[in-house]
């Protein structure tokens, strides 16, 4: 089973909130110096199921990234973890590229890699936590997509796919090629081995830019997005505290009523 698997780099999750900052007037992410870029944590899972397929039915892994050269870091993690092979998808005119623009070069991509079975991606990426971006690749591929899988297995030469739902499960047998998007319920990611580390590290990983994938440019890019994003902040947070009493019981909860309706808390 021949399998690709997409990824994201991101921002760590976890990072504090004190070292987020943003630039309003550019409306982009700066970036903390010294807190390196990781994987997308759901892009993670969708690798440790395709690990799981590979092990049990024989087959290749690989990787895309459309992160440009700042991606080679995942892609090499993964090849630490067992993936096979990968590519990172860099040009200067995929710069400011939306979801739409995103999902269009990683299916040029994929269709220059052919012979695949499935395209695995996670559920969405831990930064905008859109979603966009695995359906609209199947659908710019005219794959079947099936959403927020849990588990997946190869059952009578079909793609079976298990997802869960409000009060059971849903499973679905599907022809190949196919394309999934992973669950954070599917299982947790293994950690590379020491070998694993050494042996990507090694391993050289082609980029290919717009020509090499038969991109057309104008399809790609900040021309090229379906949105505006019209502003880009941090919230700020204030605290309060007003204490209300009353001569008993009744007393402080009508006017713990009267002042919550001023402040539009109830109605």
């Amino acid at each position: 089973m021949n399998i690709i698997v997409c990824v994201k780099q991101i921002l760590d999750p976890d990072l504090p909130p004190a070292k987020f900052r943003v630039d309003e007037q550019s409306k982009r992410v700066i970036p903390p110096e010294g807190i390196p870029f990781v994987m997308n944590p759901y892009d993670e899972q969708a690798l440790e199921l395709a690990l799981r397929l590979k092990e049990k039915n024989g087959g290749k892994i690989i990787i895309l990234s459309a992160g440009g050269q700042e991606a080679l870091s995942s892609i090499k993690h993964a090849l630490s973890l067992g993936a096979d092979d990968g590519f990172a998808l860099s040009d200067e005119a995929f710069d400011g590229s939306d979801s739409f623009s995103v999902a269009y070069i990683l299916s040029c991509a994929i269709k220059k890699i052919g012979n695949y079975d499935l395209v695995l991606c996670g559920r969405q990426a831990a930064d905008w936590d859109e979603g966009l971006t695995g359906p609209l690749v199947a659908h710019r591929l005219g794959i079947p997509v099936i959403n927020l899988v849990r588990e997946i297995e190869l059952s009578n030469d079909k793609l079976r796919f298990t997802r869960v739902i409000s009060g059971g499960e849903q499973v679905f047998d599907v022809a190949a090629p196919a394309l999934a998007t992973v669950t954070n319920e599917a299982p947790q990611p293994r950690l590379p081995t020491g070998w694993g580390i050494i042996a990507a590290n090694r391993k050289q990983i082609a980029v290919w830019n717009a020509g090499d994938i038969g991109a057309d440019v104008s399809l790609v890019g900040g021309r090229a997005r379906r949105r505006k994003l019209t502003g880009l902040f941090v919230t700020e947070r204030n605290r309060s505290c007003e204490f209300i009493g009353g001569e008993n019981v009744l007393e402080a909860a009508d006017k713990l009523a009267q002042r919550l309706n001023q402040l539009g808390a109830i109605r």
